[in-house]
């Protein structure tokens, strides 16, 4: 396995891997990394002939009070780990090199899709992550990009970002990876304690709720999301929700009445975490659920 510091030693090395006919499968990362990451990267190894990963902590999608300094790192045990995976090359840039000094040029995808959810909360955010998801997809070049459907809107964001400006690859987008509770993983969840990992498993639980009640023929995206937001405040009454919205999957717009696939998301901080999760409920057509017949 190489690691590469520099972007033009990156650029030469993914067209000398191009130039012999085999494909680059890459996996965007901040690090610190866990099963879910690892879950990419090997499915990465499996479907492409070199897997290329970066690490970097971006500082442009942190907003004003967020945890840029504190996030944490450890390019030693993530190295190790990216070996075991099979990953080929670790892309390891500095801020400096990224931003160099009178940096000007940013990618913004304007609109719901990051405006809604997370963009309501975190002003800029999306602008930080497609800027630099462009930059890495204009040295790393992929044919492939994986990215878990734990972060579903900027799955959505990038894959837009993606199709707007012609980039010649496909974004691969894989499930969420768990712990055995139902917490999703993230490199954020060290900021819990072992209480409140356990507390906020009911993220999942109420996510499941959902989609049963739904399921079983409730359409009043209100009167789930009311109950929702009971149930998580029966586990943590300390815990602070940002919001729970059902959505449309790809506009990202409200549903109010629900009678289409939808997507629920959610953000809650739980202690001194701020947690997301989603997951996707598929609505088959009125008449297969015995609402109306084929004429």
């Amino acid at each position: 396995m190489k690691i590469i510091k520099s972007i033009k030693e990156m650029q030469k090395w993914s067209d000398k891997i191009h130039k012999t006919g085999k494909t680059i499968g890459f996996v965007p990362t901040m690090g610190y990394f866990h099963k879910g990451h690892l879950s990419l990267m090997e499915n990465a190894k499996k479907n492409c002939d070199f897997v290329i990963i970066s690490i970097f902590v971006n500082p442009t999608q942190f907003v004003a009070g967020e945890d840029y300094e504190a996030y944490p790192r450890d390019i030693k045990k993530d190295t190790e780990l990216a070996q075991k995976a099979g990953v080929d090359i670790i892309f390891l840039p500095s801020v400096q090199g990224m931003y160099p000094d009178k940096y000007s040029t940013y990618v913004n995808v304007q609109g719901n899709l990051t405006s809604a959810l997370c963009g309501k909360f975190r002003p800029g955010h999306f602008k930080g992550v497609t800027t630099i998801v462009a930059k890495l997809f204009n040295i790393v070049k992929p044919d492939k990009a994986y990215f878990g459907q734990k972060d579903a809107q900027q799955c959505v964001v990038i894959k837009r970002m993606v199709k707007d400006l012609n980039f010649d690859l496909d974004v691969v987008v894989l499930p969420t990876y768990r712990e055995k509770n139902g917490l999703a993983l993230s490199s954020r969840n060290v900021y819990l304690s072992e209480e409140e990992k356990n507390k906020a498993s009911i993220l999942y639980k109420v996510l499941k709720y959902a989609k049963a009640k739904i399921k079983s023929g409730e359409q009043n995206a209100n009167k789930i999301i009311s109950e929702m937001k009971r149930k998580i405040i029966a586990v943590e009454n300390n815990a602070k929700i940002d919001y729970i919205s059902i959505v449309d999957p790809e506009t990202l717009e409200d549903i109010k009445i629900i009678n289409k696939n939808v997507l629920i998301a959610l953000a809650v901080k739980i202690g001194k975490a701020r947690l997301i999760d989603n997951i996707t409920v598929k609505i088959p057509p009125l008449w297969k659920r015995g609402v109306g017949e084929i004429s």
